[in-house]
């Protein structure tokens, strides 16, 4: 049974691998090996992505104990990060995850993030549309992906 609690210290290293995981597994059929590396390099340095998971203050879900997966919602509606480790695909994982952001909404206008082509069909199952295409610069590489939003 998944279990979808809020973040809290001590959870970043796991948030780390899920992030990880997810990018270099699940993503690698629409990216290239060079925008993969750029996108969740092997040497970051972890205080980076410690302030980033204290920051966004994710909802972390755990599957026997072990975090499986995590995505956020900021007040303005924006799903920062929404990942899930790439060993716990099709598990239900996203689908918890997804439920828990949109019951978390409440009355919000719209929730709007921008995501990956592999996480696109995903999340047009919830609603969201893509608004426009764009390239973002990632440590001197550019990917591109996908501005979407879900009207309430």
């Amino acid at each position: 049974m998944i279990d979808i609690r809020k973040f809290k210290e001590g959870d970043e290293e796991a948030l780390w691998s899920v992030f990880y995981s997810s990018i270099h597994q699940v993503c690698s059929g629409d990216y290239s090996n060079e925008q993969i590396d750029a996108w969740a390099p092997k040497d970051i340095d972890p205080s980076i992505w410690i302030n980033k998971f204290r920051s966004i203050k994710p909802f972390v879900a755990t599957l026997e104990g072990n975090v499986v997966g995590y995505a956020d919602l900021q007040c303005d509606g924006e799903i920062d990060h929404f990942f899930v480790h790439g060993d716990h695909q099709g598990k239900g994982v996203g689908t918890g995850l997804m439920e828990k952001i949109i019951d978390s909404a409440g009355s919000k206008e719209k929730l709007f993030s921008e995501v990956s082509h592999t996480a696109k069909p995903f999340f047009e199952k919830y609603g969201f549309k893509v608004i426009r295409k764009q390239n973002v610069n990632m440590r001197g590489v550019t990917l591109s992906n996908n501005v979407m939003e879900r009207r309430n």
